[in-house]
């Protein structure tokens, strides 16, 4: 790559004012940041079918569902996971069977060249179990081919080797109201009703209702549902009733005031089914509660609809304090205060699922969303500490304490190997990752480089401190976690280049002399993958061929990610990748729109690696912010 002319500092200046200046104009009066978080159209089709199962599908503008559909169609007939990624086969099912329900006929032109591709991929027969579950709920595909819940798990003590906290949070949401949903088996009559079947390549009547082998040692699931089924066909499964009422008991306790399940739609669909099966009424105000808070996550325009799977106010108001004080904001101008004294109403202080695990901790953490009293998350914490840490607000006394708070729970949510993982702690049992139901392979939630990082970079960027013992086996669990290439691997974000710059960013404050050669290793190999154009990128394909790593299309929140890591590791050893942080700052100058915006197409935040990816809209706002406030601090007024 050729040596590029360094930007100016009227340049750069210039790029943050404009930046700053949109991301003010869109906070809101209450003093928080929320933009779209984007994913596949599935969301949105399992809404549909929720709202048709319940006969609540007029009251809703649903009929808009049909033009976001169609507007989300590839060229080649399909719908995809992410952006770029050739059509999704289960995705595509789904959006078809909510165009189905919306009263489109297969025989329009965009159901055609849907039933093609998914027809030349299998069909049916070959997508993942909950498409085959919701096709099931209407009588599209067999019970027989969905794996079976029983619903006695519930009644299994919590130390037992297998019980629903093994799961990690989202899976534990959304599986306990299922629990009731597949005891019951039920088949929905809507209006009108629907059929697929010429979607099943072998033709229905030919559909083998059988769970698929994989011929090695998880096929002793397979036995054991078998085992499960017979016991169901003979009405002999135990503690059934106590189950089921111990599923409907758990999942009541745990609805917000606010009407949501765990902050995330399949658990508050999910939910809202298994109500139903119970026999619930609409206007149960438990029900209502329900249906208004999808409702709440719902963005209609005017000609179109389409569901969110969940919202990013508190992740998004704590980047957007970093961002606008990172690159010269005011730490005590009345737009940070507000965010700031909003956060801290925003503190959980009740105590939630991670409890069971963690006997020590006391409450005091943030979660993503809005109202999500039961699952506060260590990432969001841990940067809320840091955008307070940085925000100066009228009541000091009462930000510190927050702070403490949270540190402290943060420090008691430390898994055994070292690390921390989003939700819950030695929440690694990677076995149920095996099990028929759990084909998206999220079962669990482990420990994770990128989020150890961010508490350790909390650490660092505050001045605080946990037990020497600890702090170390934190270093140690991010050492070993360093690919042979110089990496780190991504687990919410796509992916080694989020997962570099996390750790590059954590190590080059809370050990930037004994891990110098690991923090030279990982930002030499972010300056290898830059892109010729200046910027970097990274397809989420990396999740299934690691090979991929570090390759892709150049995005802004990408590059900002690459220069945020690489500004660090030079800060930390004196060593700076001069070129390739220029080339990344002329990138992001070169794309920034008039408005101070930039758009990026591509999904880079990450839900399931392999099953479920993210695109947040602001991403592509505050990282760049970042990038170039650190970069004018650091390097933009001479080396």
């Amino acid at each position: 790559m050729q040596t590029q002319e360094r930007a100016t500092t009227n340049q750069v200046a210039e790029a943050i004012a404009k930046s700053q200046q949109y991301l003010l104009s869109i906070q809101n009066p209450a003093g928080y940041w929320w933009a779209e978080l984007e994913s596949n159209v599935t969301i949105t089709a399992e809404a549909v079918l929720l709202h048709k199962i319940w006969g609540t599908d007029s009251t809703r503008p649903l009929h808009k569902v049909e033009n976001y559909l169609r507007s989300q169609q590839r060229e080649h007939g399909g719908w995809e996971l992410y952006f770029g990624d050739g059509g999704e086969l289960s995705t595509t099912v789904e959006a078809y069977m909510a165009l189905k329900l919306l009263g489109v006929p297969a025989t329009d032109p965009a159901m055609l060249k849907a039933k093609a591709f998914i027809l030349q991929r299998g069909g049916i027969s070959k997508t993942r179990i909950f498409t085959k579950l919701h096709l099931a709920l209407i009588g599209c595909y067999d019970w027989r081919g969905i794996p079976s819940l029983p619903p006695w798990i519930m009644l299994l003590p919590n130390s037992f080797p297998v019980n629903i906290y093994e799961m990690s949070s989202w899976a534990r949401s959304s599986t306990v109201p299922l629990l009731i949903v597949c005891d019951r088996k039920p088949i929905f009559q809507i209006d009108p009703a629907i059929s697929v079947d010429e979607l099943y390549v072998e033709g229905r009547d030919r559909v083998q209702w059988e769970l698929p082998r994989t011929g090695d040692w998880t096929d002793i699931f397979i036995t054991l549902d078998q085992g499960f089924k017979f016991a169901e066909s003979l009405n002999l499964v135990p503690f059934r009733k106590e189950g089921i009422k111990a599923a409907e008991k758990w999942v009541l306790e745990r609805q917000e005031a606010t009407g949501d399940w765990g902050g995330i739609i399949p658990a508050m669909l999910n939910s809202l089914l298994a109500l139903r099966c119970l026999d619930y009424h609409p206007a149960d105000p438990i029900v209502e509660r329900g249906l208004k808070a999808v409702d709440n996550f719902a963005i209609e325009t005017a000609d179109s609809y389409c569901v969110q799977p969940c919202v990013s106010p508190v992740w998004d108001t704590a980047w957007a304090i970093r961002a606008l004080i990172d690159s010269g904001y005011a730490p005590n101008d009345a737009a940070i205060v507000k965010a700031g004294e909003w956060l801290i109403d925003k503190q959980i202080l009740d105590y939630g699922d991670w409890t069971i695990k963690n006997r020590q901790g006391k409450p005091g953490a943030w979660a993503f969303e809005f109202d999500n009293r039961f699952y506060p998350d260590v990432d969001d914490s841990a940067v809320v500490v840091m955008a307070l840490h940085q925000a100066k607000l009228p009541n000091e006394k009462l930000k510190q304490a927050a702070i403490a708070r949270a540190l402290n729970w943060i420090a008691s949510m430390q898994c055994k190997p070292g690390g921390w993982a989003a939700f819950d702690i030695d929440n690694d049992q990677d076995w149920l990752n095996s099990i028929p139901y759990g084909d998206l392979k999220a079962m669990i939630d482990p420990n994770t480089a990128d989020v150890t990082a961010r508490v350790l970079e909390m650490l660092g960027a505050c001045n605080l401190s946990i037990n020497q013992h600890n702090f170390e086996r934190a270093i140690a669990y991010l050492l070993r976690e360093q690919e042979q290439e110089g990496c780190w691997f991504g687990r919410w974000g796509v992916n080694y280049i989020y997962g570099t710059s996390g750790v590059l960013s954590a190590l080059a404050l809370v050990a930037p002399k004994t891990q110098q050669q690991s923090i030279e290793r990982g930002a030499a190999w972010l300056v290898g993958c830059q892109n010729p154009d200046g910027g970097w990128g990274e397809t989420c394909r990396t999740y299934n061929d690691p090979s991929l790593k570090g390759q892709g299309s150049s995005t802004a929140s990408q590059t900002a990610w690459a220069l945020i890591g690489l500004i660090a590791a030079g800060e930390a050893t004196g060593k700076f990748a001069h070129n390739a942080i220029e080339q990344g700052i002329n990138y992001l100058l070169t794309t920034q729109k008039p408005d101070g915006t930039w758009y990026e197409s591509y999904f880079t935040g990450t839900g399931f690696p392999c099953h479920f990816y993210l695109k947040y809209h602001l991403y592509q706002q505050y990282f760049p912010l970042i990038a170039l406030g650190r970069y004018r601090s650091v390097l933009g007024t001479g080396y």
